[in-house]
């Protein structure tokens, strides 16, 4: 779906979160989990956030809905700042149920004690404003709009439903407040293949059907391929390269995003960087050097230049990578030849 001439509905500016540091603007160091990441998501948009375990993804998304605090930066959300409430402000907008998180288990983050009914209209119990009987409309509208019979789950328990079933009772859970943005964490990766693609296509018919924004969470690609538009790759607390999922997939701009299109066996290797290019031993380097750029010590492609963190060049609309050699690997190029990268034709990210 075009969402060119559509205001963003969420906007990260620059967003930092290191664990364990008491306020915002105090300096980040090794340890940040997350370190200057920018992002837009548009309504009715799927955004996929991949990278491998501690690149910052989950971070990402407690941040955003307010379980976790930024040391930096901005989260707007339908244009107003997320990281400025406090207080009551804060809480009025938790309320509300604009942004819900699905987590990654529901067998851990729902109540086992709790029915279904229970489970799906909590939420409007918090967010107040409806009587008994809307609440109970507006559950079992929810439980149909993701494939399940309210008849038959509305008395069960958690522990009496199957994956699939207890993963269709978290979106139902989370889409009965009527919100714009989910955030769904890691939300087949427990889930066998055909309730895996059961999932995929229910939170695709529901962006369809409701106009909500949706935001995966992955450790893959592949799971992306078939439903999503733009995709954004984290590696080592950073953001690496933002864009279009189709381009990104057939022309990956950085390295570690090829290296993910290469070891997805449903997508093969489709770019010009071959997992050959790239070391498999992990050095420290780039983790230890929050200057460094943080793939470095695994590219056979490093130079002098990659003593500094590359910022995000465009390559084209809406599409982003922070590598020094962005244009090269983005383009037509099908040799592996290492080409000095002055004249690549890539230009900071917001430079004219």
């Amino acid at each position: 779906m075009s969402t060119a001439v559509t205001a963003p509905l969420l906007r990260i500016t620059d967003l930092s979160v290191a664990y364990g540091v008491p306020r915002r603007g105090v300096g980040l160091g090794t340890g940040a989990a997350l370190r200057g990441a920018s992002l837009e998501v548009h309504p009715g948009e799927i955004v996929g956030i991949i990278g491998e375990t501690g690149s910052g993804k989950t971070t990402l998304a407690r941040a955003t809905v307010g379980l976790t605090t930024p040391a930096g930066g901005t989260i707007e959300f339908d244009g107003r700042d997320l990281t400025s409430l406090r207080g009551r402000d804060l809480r009025d907008f938790r309320r509300q149920g604009r942004i819900q998180l699905v987590f990654q288990d529901p067998l851990r983050s729902l109540d086992p004690d709790l029915t279904v009914a229970r489970l799906v209209g909590e939420p409007l119990e918090v967010a107040g404003g409806l009587d008994a009987t809307a609440r109970g409309e507006r559950t079992e509208r929810a439980l149909r709009e993701v494939g399940l019979d309210p008849g038959a789950v509305r008395d069960r328990r958690p522990g009496e439903l199957s994956g699939g079933q207890r993963q269709r009772v978290s979106l139902a859970r989370a889409i009965v407040t009527e919100p714009r943005l989910l955030i769904c964490d890691e939300p087949v990766s427990a889930l066998d293949v055909s309730n895996r693609n059961l999932v995929l296509n229910l939170l695709d018919r529901l962006r369809r059907d409701l106009g909500v924004a949706v935001v995966i969470i992955a450790h893959d690609l592949s799971s992306l391929a078939g439903i999503g538009d733009r995709v954004a790759v984290f590696y080592r607390s950073r953001l690496v390269e933002q864009g279009p999922l189709r381009e990104v997939l057939t022309r990956p701009a950085h390295p570690y995003t090829a290296l993910l299109v290469a070891s997805a066996p449903s997508l093969g290797e489709r770019s010009a960087i071959r997992p050959a290019d790239v070391r498999v031993d992990r050095g420290t380097a780039g983790a230890a050097d929050p200057g460094r750029c943080v793939f470095a010590d695994r590219c056979r492609f490093a130079f002098a230049d990659c003593a500094i963190q590359p910022p995000q060049l465009e390559v084209g609309e809406r599409w982003s990578a922070a590598c020094h050699l962005a244009a090269r690997w983005s383009g037509e190029a099908t040799d592996n030849t290492h080409t000095p990268p002055a004249h690549t034709g890539t230009r900071a990210k917001g430079e004219r």
